[in-house]
């Protein structure tokens, strides 16, 4: 018998392909404003708008056409659904890679101890590259914490690195900082919070954290169609709390040394328009985009206008 749970997840998948196969037909009508290129020591980036028409795509001269997408904290390779089958579209080659304990691999969450353990499948897959091959890294949430150790551990593999309203914090800090101003600092939410979970017993520090539907619902998806909303209540998991307190050790001769970009989302309820302008700031990238109308995913709330600024940024030299 399929239970009542897997039951929702096969229609909610289902409903989503045959959705996207109508989306793909049609550009989505958001407007992407994007700050162009700087130098490290420039800070005041002038924006520049680009119009609702599709750029014209020119994949001759790519230093790569792989692109990894790298979900964020509770999420799976399966997040990405709509961005691999628009990007496999105009003939680039993404892969969507699970990380430890996340969608289909099975490790449990709470043993997950280290920012190492829970990237090992994205270290693995660029261990594994051909020397000569590079890819582009996209990071989504706190995935730019995975993406940045990836490129201290391989700069040399990656070309880009694309943080999407991601943590992509400076040398020394915490993922967990980037979310404590909205949140409260660690000390009153480890106290607080009625979502931890202790995997090692109450008297052990906690070493999950679970959501709500409802909050799920509210901080992620308050501009996502509802199939998104209803295929994610039921494939998110536990988030391991020790890879987002885990302060980065980023270097500026490796993970200094790749260009980075940023994707603000301006109708983001977990990580505010403010904070994100923050980000940029304090770890100045190579360039900003933004998308109007996008929660904190927009690969379900806006995913032609990320697939748009993917393809911009994968032509830049």
């Amino acid at each position: 018998m399929v239970s009542e749970e897997e039951l929702l997840h096969r229609q909610a998948l289902a409903l989503a392909i045959q959705q996207q196969h109508q989306l793909s037909q049609r550009f989505d009508g958001s407007m992407s404003r994007r700050i162009g290129s700087t130098s490290s020591r420039r800070r005041d980036l002038p924006d520049s708008i680009t119009n609702g028409k599709q750029v014209p795509i020119s994949l001759e001269n790519l230093e790569t056409k792989r692109i990894i997408l790298v979900h964020g904290e509770g999420f799976g390779a399966w997040c990405w659904y709509k961005t691999i089958s628009l990007l496999e579209e105009v003939g680039m080659h993404p892969v969507a890679l699970d990380l430890t304990g996340s969608g289909i691999d099975h490790t449990d969450t709470n043993s997950i101890t280290t920012l190492a353990d829970y990237t090992k499948p994205l270290i693995n897959y660029l261990q594994d590259l051909p020397e000569d091959e590079k890819v582009i890294l996209v990071g989504h949430s706190c995935g730019g914490a995975s993406i940045s150790y990836a490129l201290e551990c391989f700069p040399k593999k990656i070309t880009k690195a694309v943080f999407v309203s991601a943590t992509m914090v400076p040398d020394g800090q915490r993922p967990f900082d980037v979310f404590a101003e909205e949140l409260a600092s660690a000390d009153v939410f480890f106290q607080e919070s009625q979502f931890l979970v202790y995997g090692n017993g109450r008297d052990k520090p906690p070493t999950g954290l679970v959501l709500d539907k409802q909050h799920i619902k509210g901080l992620y998806f308050n501009q996502s169609p509802s199939k998104d909303i209803s295929l994610a209540a039921v494939s998110m998991r536990p988030i391991p709390l020790a890879p987002i307190m885990e302060k980065l050790s980023l270097t500026p001769e490796n993970y200094g040394s790749v260009r980075r970009y940023f994707i603000q989302t301006l109708e983001d309820c977990i990580l505010s328009p403010d904070i994100q302008e923050k980000l940029v700031r304090e770890n100045l990238p190579h360039g900003v985009f933004k998308i109007k109308g996008s929660d904190h995913c927009p690969f379900f709330s806006k995913p032609q206008s990320l697939n748009k600024i993917l393809l911009e940024i994968a032509q830049l030299s």
